[in-house]
């Protein structure tokens, strides 16, 4: 009878697995399907909206009819609303024909649609610099960003913190290419100045130990400062020649790049020494770490604050070697938007002369 019985149960819970088993392939078939069609949705959207833009700006706004197709589009709303409801008010249009001329190239729209939704243009749309506005919509293509998050990038000045924002323009727009069309990501993308740390909530006198404790009490804060791809490895990561013990900071390695990134963290201004010791780190890396088919290892010096003749003097670009400030406390955004533009306008008349 036990037997019976053991024999019965063993048959139930057979069932149930392959009831639960069943259920749980018919949910993922359902969600992957949900999301299918949300993607092809959004993107039919998008492509729609395109075309109405331009078709608008193309046959009505162009040349002298400039002030008769402003009326047209008034009626035009009106009477789109009455069929098709609010989303066809005059702001809209207004926006939809902002969208078909800041995003003129057909082909990068089709291919953006696949991976932004409208949301996301809506937020690209206001931005000034095309480079800036395509930098944003090739990162958040590359990262996957919410629209919440793309709009917190672009609060933080994101773009201008990049490396990228402060190369020549042609160098800059090859480096974009190469991310559009081959997925191919540069590290001037990736590195930035300033680091913005305000999340750590550091006191008005720390030490570098503090500095280096908070980060890594608010690690996943600050591997969303630090950008795509990093991964901590370790921190005071020993490193030993000719007997002498040495120690990294902090140890990263990075998926987009594909390679290891050593920091160091400075109190004060950056100093020429600073070269050397992070030199030393990068051949040791690269020598008894670096994977076989990874590339280089590079390094950031994290300083309170840059000195950028002797920086440019040093050439520490060709040594894969970033400087960057932090900042503790973001100081209000006028004050960084101008910090940051000067910054920009004075590495980009460095890279002229």
């Amino acid at each position: 009878m036990a037997k019976k019985k053991s024999q019965e149960n063993k048959t139930e819970n057979k069932d149930m697995a392959i009831r639960d088993e069943l259920i749980t392939d018919i949910r993922d078939l359902i969600e992957e399907s949900r999301s299918r069609v949300s993607v092809e949705v959004n993107a039919a959207l998008t492509m729609l909206n395109w075309h109405i833009g331009k078709r608008i700006d193309r046959d009505i706004l162009k040349g002298d009819r400039a002030e008769y197709g402003r009326e047209i589009v008034s009626t035009l709303s009106r009477e789109l609303q009455i069929d098709y409801g609010k989303g066809f008010s005059k702001k809209n249009i207004w926006r939809i024909i902002q969208f078909s001329r800041v995003f003129p190239d057909k082909e990068i729209v089709v291919t953006l649609s696949r991976e932004l939704s409208w949301s996301h243009f809506l937020a690209l749309i206001p931005l000034k610099k095309p480079f800036q506005r395509q930098f944003y919509a090739e990162m958040c293509r590359l990262e996957g960003w919410s629209v919440r998050t793309l709009r917190e990038k672009i609060d933080s000045m994101l773009y201008e913190r990049t490396a990228i924002s402060k190369k020549p323009q042609e160098l800059a727009e090859k480096e974009l290419s190469n991310l559009r069309e081959k997925d191919r990501l540069a590290p001037d993308l990736v590195l930035k100045d300033p680091y913005v740390l305000d999340f750590l909530e550091l006191s008005d006198h720390y030490l570098e130990k503090d500095l280096e404790d908070s980060i890594l009490r608010e690690l996943e804060e600050y591997l969303l400062e630090l950008g795509a791809g990093f991964t901590f490895i370790c921190r005071q990561k020993r490193i030993q020649i000719d007997n002498d013990d040495f120690y990294i900071d902090l140890l990263f390695y990075n998926r987009k790049l594909n390679r290891l990134i050593a920091m160091d963290l400075k109190l004060g201004k950056f100093k020429a020494e600073y070269k050397g010791q992070m030199e030393l780190y990068l051949r040791w890396l690269a020598k008894n770490e670096q994977g076989d088919n990874e590339k280089t290892p590079l390094g950031i010096i994290l300083c309170a604050g840059k000195k950028h003749e002797q920086i440019e003097l040093l050439e520490l670009d060709s040594s894969g070697i970033h400087v960057a400030e932090y900042l503790t406390v973001l100081p209000p955004k006028k004050v960084l938007e101008n910090r940051l533009h000067r910054a920009i306008e004075k590495a980009r008349s460095r890279s002229e002369d």
